[in-house]
């Protein structure tokens, strides 16, 4: 689960943003993180799950803590997610599809 601060001053503000953003809700969201690096990445063994689980959560915390506010929180993230998931779609349609067999087809 993600920390809550960790005695961050930033998070200290009662009109901090973070201080509205639920424990329950951000665990949603490193939970959401963790599906996308499954779908991409190769965790055969409870080791390689407990490092993606570590990856997920410092991630999170790192964009919880320098986001100016929840839009870019929240944007940040889906950006990242997106990322991952249109590197993977284009390696997979590039493994596919050979150069010459696309050359081949535009003629």
């Amino acid at each position: 689960m993600p920390a809550q601060g960790k005695g961050d001053l930033v998070l200290t503000d009662a009109n901090d943003w973070r201080t509205e953003l639920s424990a329950q809700s951000r665990q949603r969201i490193v939970n959401k993180i963790m599906e996308t690096l499954k779908r991409h990445l190769p965790a055969g063994d409870p080791d390689g799950l407990s490092v993606l689980t570590k990856i997920a959560v410092r991630f999170e915390e790192k964009i919880f803590t320098n986001a100016e506010n929840q839009a870019d929180y929240l944007r940040k993230i889906s950006l990242k997610m997106l990322t991952m998931e249109t590197k993977s779609a284009m390696g997979n349609s590039m493994a596919s599809n050979p150069i010459g067999e696309k050359h081949a087809r535009s003629w």
